[in-house]
């Protein structure tokens, strides 16, 4: 910090690792992973080799992929003006569908951006929704991954 003070540097918190993370949709472990959660879910299949010789838990990966995923990992983008948090429920039709895992606004996009795990059928492009927060419910559609990517 020292060396870098003439250079701009500044400590920064968790609450810019995590808005930085958010924005380019990289999951972390107690949001969109978990034990709750497999990995297709979670829009992790590119880090499963299901083709190397046998390990713990691949009989259950190999059911999940034979059966297909129930749920889906998408990102949202508010439509009404509420910052969706961890915990916030989604509802189709006054019906629960899915859980944010992480939002946040988004100083990059200068809007309120989240991921969430939803009902598979949920998980499409352009669908819109209703996010619970502070005992409204808001509306927000899905977007694709990442929200951000660097030019």
């Amino acid at each position: 910090m020292e060396s870098g003070k003439g250079d701009g540097i500044r400590p920064i918190g968790l609450g810019a690792r995590d808005t930085l993370r958010l924005e380019a949709a990289l999951s972390l472990y107690g949001h969109e992973i978990n034990a709750e959660v497999n990995p297709f879910e979670a829009r992790l299949k590119w880090v499963v080799k299901l083709d190397k010789p046998p390990f713990i838990g691949k009989e259950s990966l190999d059911k999940i992929l034979a059966q297909g995923v129930r749920r889906t990992l998408v990102g949202l983008s508010m439509i009404e003006q509420g910052i969706p948090r961890q915990g916030h429920e989604i509802f189709s039709g006054g019906r629960k569908v899915g859980l944010v895992t992480s939002g946040t606004f988004s100083p990059t996009l200068g809007k309120p951006i989240a991921m969430a795990l939803v009902e598979k059928k949920f998980g499409v492009d352009g669908t819109e929704f209703m996010v619970a927060i502070r005992g409204k419910e808001l509306k927000a559609k899905v977007v694709p991954l990442p929200f951000y990517r660097r030019k």
